[in-house]
């Protein structure tokens, strides 16, 4: 039999990964007066992980690192050596270092033998001024077996005897690096011996290895166990996750949508069947809506990951950057719990960089700045997630400088920036995101060539989402992005204009009405409507989005009024009839197509055709100067 090493090279650097998130925040967090001996050994253990592991698969420069990593660490949790601010930024570099390793041997590239040996260099020097209890001993070599989940502490008999992070047993004078085919030997030889059956535990991740068929019952030598057999083996502390590929889930998510549409078909031809069997389809088809809604809702929530995936790489960020500017900054972190499509994650990463970095370089004062402008010394910086309606928005609050209007409007004239007269605050910010727009006096490795800002644009544009600017001079800035909560499925309303369909998102919807002559009146050749003791700016999808004349629109007495909110923003949509609420899929216009302003993607319908989605966050910014104008003249 010929194992392939391939499927546990590529467990192997995910849980590394892991482990290597779980050091820095341990070590982001960690108290250095007072610091907390579980999260010493915590960040010990992932060490000692991806040296066990990195040991078995001959990654030598991962193993070289970590076994000098491991033992400083053991010093530090023993108490023979104090960990200091310094040290701790070593670690954290270190951290990176094997991160990139990582990388490296992922891609299957040499690493570079000089960070490496850096790398250890450091370490080292810091390991020689440490104190060594002389009553421990070395601990014996590794089984190259320590990136499986660790047993519980409770189960070691003394904390200076060796700790057991595995499932096998430590032969002695096993080597730190093992070549491929005596690892597939001692994989056979392992399961000839039996030392991978354990009881079955409902939900139970079996890391590498998958469990044995329900009637396999191999011959166990119990001899080769370390526990005693009056121990069961105690359930892992994350034995209710799998790991899944995230192929397998978008196929999934994929056929789901295939579903709705398939369930919106029948809906269609359910309304042509005899009368005596229509009580009877119609208890089938609303049965079989529920059960899809049940299945998509269930589907969707595998995808959705909380925020502090995001959010938690960026306290690092700050501390980095901040230390490098001499600058004083707290990090604030809000709504880490919101939940976010897993697609989405992946995408707003950079972004998000992006204004954190030119916060912290452009935003944010120094101390010495801060006192003369009678502010705290310690500048404030915010990252907060929330969920409005069907949209989630990303904001990044800081309380500096904020942005100079006057500033900005120079630069855009000197570069040739078509700027119109008596410029809003909007559209004055806005000019900072056009290519090789900066206003930075000097270029530095955090920000200042002008190519950040309109990338960011057009990232957060390309998942259907946009970026609002507000700021106040001398009081900071506030950067929101707005995005789809997913990318994959919506309610909506399907409306009618001429003899195409749109699909208008519920979560926007506030009310649909006919209007009377006495709710309409028309200002600057706009139509407003007067409802809910507002006044609500009108948008005439057909002259808008289809480029009808206005004289070909139906007078709006005679049509609908789907009354939207966006944001802080409101306006009505005319149309000419409402056809009912359905369920859709959303497909990329602009993969089959092209982007066009005001739309979100398309879905096919019941009957074949194409309907198109509004997208209502695009709409709002065209009308968002109406809206302020009608508030300052009636």
């Amino acid at each position: 039999m010929s194992i392939d090493l391939n499927q546990f090279n590529e467990v192997f650097f995910e849980e590394s990964r892991e482990h290597l998130e779980q050091m820095e925040q341990l070590l982001m967090e960690l108290d250095l007066v007072e610091p907390d001996k579980e999260d010493l050994n915590s960040i010990f253990r992932a060490a000692h992980s991806i040296k066990g592991g990195s040991g078995i698969f001959g990654f030598t420069a991962l193993t070289d690192v970590t076994h000098v990593m491991e033992n400083l660490l053991d010093r530090a949790r023993k108490g023979e050596f104090e960990l200091q601010h310094s040290d701790v930024d070593i670690l954290l570099s270190t951290v990176d270092q094997l991160g990139n390793l990582l990388d490296c041997y992922q891609q299957q590239q040499e690493p570079d033998w000089e960070v490496v040996t850096h790398a250890k260099s450091q370490l080292e020097q810091l390991l020689s001024q440490t104190t060594p209890d002389q009553s421990t001993t070395e601990k014996t070599e590794d089984d190259g077996f320590g990136f499986f989940e660790p047993l519980p502490e409770s189960s070691a008999t003394d904390s200076s005897q060796e700790e057991d992070f595995g499932f096998f047993d430590d032969a002695p004078g096993t080597p730190e690096t093992t070549s491929e085919q005596s690892l597939e030997n001692n994989l056979k030889e392992g399961v000839d011996y039996g030392i991978f059956e354990k009881e079955p535990v409902e939900g139970q991740d079996y890391g590498l290895f998958q469990p044995q068929e329900p009637g396999s019952k191999p011959q166990a030598n119990l001899g080769r166990q370390r526990q005693s057999p009056d121990l069961k083996p105690q359930k892992s502390k994350d034995s209710g996750s799998i790991r899944v590929d995230i192929q397998k889930i978008d196929n999934l998510v994929n056929l789901v949508g295939e579903l709705v549409i398939t369930q919106s078909m029948l809906n269609l031809i359910g309304k042509d069947v005899p009368e005596s069997m229509a009580d009877r389809t119609q208890s089938a088809l609303t049965e079989l809506e529920r059960n899809t809604r049940e299945i998509q809702e269930a589907v969707m929530s595998v995808r959705m990951l909380p925020m502090s995936f995001v959010f938690s790489r960026f306290p690092r960020l700050v501390r980095d950057l901040t230390s490098k500017m001499g600058k004083k900054v707290e990090l604030h972190l809000e709504g880490q719990q919101t939940e976010i499509d897993k697609g989405l994650i992946e995408k707003v990463v950079d972004p998000l960089t992006h204004l954190v970095r030119n916060s912290l370089d452009h935003g944010i004062e120094t101390p010495e700045q801060r006192l003369a402008m009678d502010k705290p010394e310690q500048g404030n910086l915010t990252l907060k997630a929330q969920q409005t309606g069907g949209n989630i928005v990303l904001s990044i609050i800081d309380d500096g400088a904020g942005l100079n209007r006057d500033k900005i409007l120079a630069k855009a004239q000197e570069s040739g920036l078509s700027i119109p007269d008596s410029p809003s605050d909007d559209q004055v910010w806005s000019l900072i995101f056009e290519p090789g727009f900066s206003t930075a006096e000097t270029v530095t490795d955090v920000s200042g060539r002008g190519v950040g800002m309109d990338v960011v644009r057009r990232n957060i544009e390309s998942l259907n989402g946009r970026v609002e600017v507000s700021s106040r001079k001398g009081r900071g800035s506030q950067f929101d992005i707005h995005l789809p909560l997913t990318l994959a499925i919506l309610d909506g309303m399907c409306v009618a204009v001429g003899e195409q369909t749109f699909v208008v998102p519920l979560t926007n919807i506030v009310e649909s009405m006919q209007p009377s002559d006495d709710q309409l009146r028309t200002l600057n050749k706009e139509h407003l409507l007067w409802s809910r003791e507002v006044y609500w700016p009108l948008i005439d999808v057909r002259s808008s989005l289809l480029d009808k004349r206005q004289s070909d629109c139906l007078p709006v007495t005679e049509s609908i009024v789907v009354l939207v909110e966006s944001a802080n923003k409101r306006f009505g949509l005319i149309v000419d009839e409402l056809q009912g609420q359905q369920q859709v899929v959303i497909k990329s216009l602009e993969k089959h197509y092209r982007r066009v302003a005001g739309i979100a993607g398309a879905t096919i319908m019941g009957d074949g055709s194409v309907a198109l989605i509004l997208d209502v966050e695009s709409l709002a910014s065209g009308v968002s100067r109406t809206e302020q104008f009608v508030e300052e003249t009636l």
